[in-house]
């Protein structure tokens, strides 16, 4: 079990908010497998501020997507007061302030990575996330801005210190972004120095991974990112992994058990966001759920050009005849 505030999950394994990932029907995939606790793709306090369309449906959500977290990203007092506002209204379970997005469009503005840079604001900024907020707040983190500044231990106890009753931790810079050593060291002395649930992020690729990130930083949870692309089949290997149980039958990978998921999860694009937009957002799924099966270059190519909901069940379904039965590990 894992206590996040007032929430308390059976699982210790968290899907993370992915940019153009994390909508419901990814959500939804992934909860059908296990997933407990999600979140909607990270949200700009100041695009939510101006009510954007775009923001409104990546707000979207459904009766069996609870428990659901909200991630937000900003550096100014007056558009997360704003957006606060409206995140009030609508029912999420877990609210978390990102500290830890790397991307130059959101470090240059102040926001994301670049806060780890100055403390004593992100402080000033989550102590007026919990004051206004009607939900538990957590932070995500990164183990510094680079290799000369790992400030994660400070970061984490100012966090706490503003009301944070969580940590998310990814186990890198922000110079290294997504690439290189993960520093299972620094998540582990911010676990040892804090009180609160620390959760950790980076390279949980595999069952194999994530038990070496518990074994290595003694951590509460698991993040999983990149890992659940195109890969539901993470939650319950990683989950027999840990209790030393068998994966159910309806769990387990098989090209059958692919080509329904990928149907599913085209369907519920479609759905959501129109044939025309939802194919163009499948494209890239198509992509991650092949990874790993022999000869499909063709019918990837294939995919990135698909236009009709028609054409790419029929690209889905053409993978059997790949025959290629692996199991993923």
């Amino acid at each position: 079990m894992l206590s996040i505030g007032p929430l308390t999950l059976q699982s210790r394994l968290i899907l993370a908010p992915l940019s153009g990932i994390s909508d419901l029907p990814f959500r939804m995939i992934n909860k059908s497998f296990g997933c407990e606790l999600a979140f909607v793709e990270m949200i700009n306090a100041r695009s939510m501020s101006y009510k954007s369309k775009k923001t409104k449906q990546m707000l979207s959500t459904a009766k069996n997507d609870r428990p659901l977290g909200v991630q937000l990203i900003g550096c100014e007092p007056r558009y997360i007061l704003r957006s606060l506002e409206i995140l009030n209204s609508y029912e999420f379970d877990l609210l978390d302030f990102n500290a830890a997005c790397p991307a130059k469009k959101v470090t240059r503005r102040g926001e994301g990575a670049s806060l780890l840079k100055n403390p004593k604001k992100l402080s000033s900024l989550v102590s007026l996330i919990v004051k206004n907020s009607r939900l538990p707040v957590s932070v995500k983190i990164r183990t510094g801005w680079n290799s000369q500044a790992v400030n994660s231990k400070d970061i984490a106890l100012a966090a706490q210190d503003a009301g944070a009753c969580a940590l998310f931790v990814h186990g890198r810079t922000r110079e290294q972004y997504y690439s290189g050593a993960v520093d299972y060291a620094a998540i582990r002395e911010v676990k040892q120095n804090v009180r609160i649930p620390v959760i950790a992020s980076g390279d949980i690729l595999s069952a194999a991974l994530a038990q070496h990130m518990l074994n290595e930083t003694d951590c509460d949870g698991l993040l999983i990112a990149r890992g659940a692309l195109g890969n539901p089949w993470i939650f319950p290997q990683i989950t027999a992994a840990l209790t030393r149980k068998e994966i159910k039958e309806n769990f387990r990978y098989s090209i059958k058990k692919l080509i329904e998921i990928m149907t599913d999860h085209l369907e519920s694009c479609v759905n959501f966001y129109g044939e025309k937009i939802g194919v163009m957002r499948f494209r890239k799924f198509y992509v991650w759920y092949t990874k790993g099966i022999d000869n499909v270059r063709p019918l990837r190519q294939k995919s990135s050009l698909a236009k009709t909901k028609k054409a790419m069940e029929d690209l889905i379904h053409s993978i059997a005849s790949l025959n290629k039965e692996s199991v993923r590990v």
